[in-house]
Parts: C-alpha cells; sequence; structure tokens
C-alpha cells in the first residue's frame, strides 16, 4: 500500500497434509482482514514426478481424505461470500469490480500471446507452445529465431468444445447466445449427449428466463467437481 498499489490479490491453498478445518478457517479469517480486493483459492495437488507425489507414496506425509477437501472448498464459499468477496469463477473471489481481467480473457477463451520460457500462445484459432529452456530461449529470440516447439491449429468444433469446457469453471456459466456468437455453434446441439448427463447427474442447472432456457451453469456441486465437468464437455 506504501507503493501506492491498493489492487491486491492473494492466492491461498487449502489440503495440505496435517492441515485441519480449524487451520484452513484461520488463514481464511486472516486473508478477509488484509486490505486486498482478489483471493484465489486452490486445491494442493500432487503431481506424479514431484517431490510431493514421491513422498506421498512413501507415506513420509499423508494426502487429506478429498472430504475434507470438499469440506474445505465448502467453507471457502461460505466464508468468502458473508465477506464480501463474490465467487466468480470455480477458485476466484474479489470484491465487486475487482474481477480478474486477465483470467476473464482467458475463461471466454479470447486471444492471448505468452512471452518467455514455456509460454503458451493463442492467436487466430493457433495454440502455441515456446521452449521450456530460459537459456536456449534467451539465445534464440537474440539471433531472431523462432522460439516456438510446438504449435495446433484448432479446428472450429474443437474450439467450440474448448471454449465451452474453459467457460463453465465461471459462476456466471455459459449464456447461449453468447456460445454461439462467439463459437458459431449451438450449444444445445453441440453438447447434446455430455449436457443431458450432467444435468441428470446435477452438475449443471439450466439458466431460465422467461420459461425459456437461455445457458447453462454448474450447481454447487459441480462446482465441486469442475475437472469432470470440462472432460465431458471437450
Amino acid at each position: 500500500l506504501e507503493s501506492g498499489i491498493s489492487n491486491i490479490n492473494i492466492d491461498l491453498i487449502f489440503g495440505a497434509w496435517g492441515e485441519t478445518i480449524k487451520d484452513w478457517k484461520k488463514e481464511l479469517e486472516t486473508a478477509v482482514t488484509l486490505p486486498v480486493k482478489h483471493i484465489s483459492c486452490y486445491s494442493l495437488t500432487y503431481e506424479r514426478n514431484t517431490e510431493l507425489f514421491k513422498r506421498l507414496k512413501t507415506k513420509t506425509i499423508t494426502q487429506l481424505p478429498d472430504n475434507l477437501c470438499a469440506d474445505m472448498y465448502k467453507l471457502t464459499m461460505e466464508y468468502l461470500a458473508k465477506n464480501k468477496f463474490m465467487q466468480y469463477e470455480i477458485s476466484n473471489f474479489a470484491k465487486r469490480g475487482f474481477e480478474c481481467r486477465h483470467n476473464l480473457n482467458y475463461w471466454e477463451n479470447n486471444s492471448y500471446l505468452g512471452l518467455g520460457a514455456s509460454a503458451v500462445s493463442f492467436l487466430n484459432g493457433v495454440r502455441s507452445t515456446n521452449i521450456p529452456d530460459a537459456v536456449k530461449y534467451a539465445k534464440l529470440i537474440r539471433k531472431g529465431k523462432s522460439v516456438v516447439v510446438s504449435s495446433e491449429k484448432l479446428s472450429a468444433a474443437k474450439s467450440a468444445r474448448e471454449t465451452a469446457a474453459i467457460k463453465i469453471r465461471t459462476k456466471n456459466g455459459i449464456d447461449f447466445n453468447w456460445f454461439r456468437e462467439k463459437t458459431g455453434f449451438d450449444f444445445l446441439t453441440l453438447e447434446k449427449d455430455s449436457l443431458q448427463l450432467l444435468v441428470k447427474e446435477k452438475f449443471l442447472k439450466y439458466i431460465v428466463k422467461g420459461g425459456q432456457y437461455i445457458g447453462v451453469a454448474a450447481t454447487r456441486k459441480g462446482f465441486l467437481f469442475c475437472d469432470y465437468i470440462c472432460s465431458q464437455l471437450l
């Protein structure tokens, strides 16, 4: 704040080994007292071939049960809402008017340019990835050579499905008219089979206006299984 920067975000991680609901609530209580406008909360995951994963396999640490992590997430949604941090995406909460524009760009599957080693870009329907080695990246840049190691041109249908899988992460979900204008596809036709399953399982709900279905959004239960929802829509 002394620097003149008042729009501040903090990232929090829950689900660490040995953590309790009480521990996590104390973190949230501390967070809302800070002069921050945005809070991102993520569940700890154990990726293969990392030190944490190795320690998990050798049982030097213990992964928390899924139901405990789910309870921590439910607490997060309830507690931050009570403290005027509105949830607008699966892991993101903000004071009104301080939603992250950078992330909103991703969730609408808009174009972006990635700079630096391992950075990913999405331009004109082409996804490209830069070389992961920072030293080699710098050398290629100085020589005026390409730093792209892989690229993929998405088909119209694949891009539309990806848009659906990303946008469903947001609290407002997918507006059917927006989706048609964005992708050229009718959502109800494109995702017919997946949609029927996800609504039946109560992971998704229809948004209704004037007796008409105008969109679809994740339910509270769906937010707990967002990765599953996304995989079904792809």
